[in-house]
């Protein structure tokens, strides 16, 4: 028997990258899972890999309306014993081209999204359950580029301090997930070029001077979410390679 042995986890935004990677090891695990995800082909393609039982759906943080949807799914499918609010995005640009536009698309998605959605479920979650929350190690680094990015990562880690503290009296944990430069298509708004350079210039600050693997980082998400964390909340694990230890 696994660890996630008759667990009900959704994972939003994950249908790519870590987030999948999680689900995967969640299903190896003896659990089930949904995941969330707001590009048609990927969730599509997620699907076809999921076991009876758990379920791959279109649902974009950035609408309003997303979260009374994700309740008529999980009301459905039965409470849950871990929420991942794993779906965002990332965008880098200088401060002078930042709008009020992008400003908005970003908090909306990284930001007003997780909130809403673990307002919306709070009462679906089981007691003794785990909430996961995805920030980045941006919210550190000062990188020049990421003021907006970094600003709606770092909202994250606060809010989260404040959920594990509603939450505890219902015995629910809420941590922090912090991954550092990890292997996914996360960065590909990036060309080829300045994504490589982005690369080699976080590499050059990482003491372990290689950039992670999404199964890496879900192996720490798991830990988080299964009852080996039991006395563990309103923490944040790095999964950066040393990144932040500069």
């Amino acid at each position: 028997m696994g660890r996630f042995a008759g667990k009900k986890v959704l994972i939003t935004g994950g249908t790519r990258g870590i987030g999948l990677a999680g689900a995967q090891r969640i299903i190896e695990e003896g659990g089930q899972v949904i995941l969330t995800g707001r590009n048609r082909e990927y969730v599509a393609q997620a699907a076809k890999r999921l076991p009876v039982g758990s379920l791959a759906i279109l649902n974009d943080a950035t609408d309003a309306s997303a979260p009374s949807r994700l309740v008529e799914t999980v009301l459905q499918w039965g409470r849950l014993d871990g929420l991942w609010l794993n779906a965002g995005y990332a965008q880098v640009e200088p401060l002078e081209a930042i709008t009020a536009d992008s400003f908005d698309r970003m908090m909306a998605a990284n930001v007003r999204g997780p909130l809403l959605q673990l307002a919306a479920l709070s009462s679906l979650i089981n007691p003794f359950a785990s909430v996961l929350v995805t920030s980045s190690s941006s919210a550190y680094e000062a990188a020049a580029l990421t003021s907006l990015y970094a600003a709606t990562k770092g909202a994250l880690i606060s809010m989260s301090r404040c959920w594990a503290a509603a939450l505890a009296e219902r015995n629910i944990r809420v941590n922090v997930l912090i991954p550092g430069p990890i292997e996914t298509s996360f960065r590909s708004f990036m060309d080829e070029s300045t994504r490589q350079e982005f690369e080699e210039g976080v590499l050059k600050q990482v003491p372990l001077a290689r950039i992670g693997t999404p199964e890496e980082a879900a192996a720490v998400a798991l830990f988080l979410l299964s009852s080996e964390s039991s006395y563990v909340t309103g923490s944040q694990y790095a999964v950066d390679g040393g990144l932040l230890m500069r």
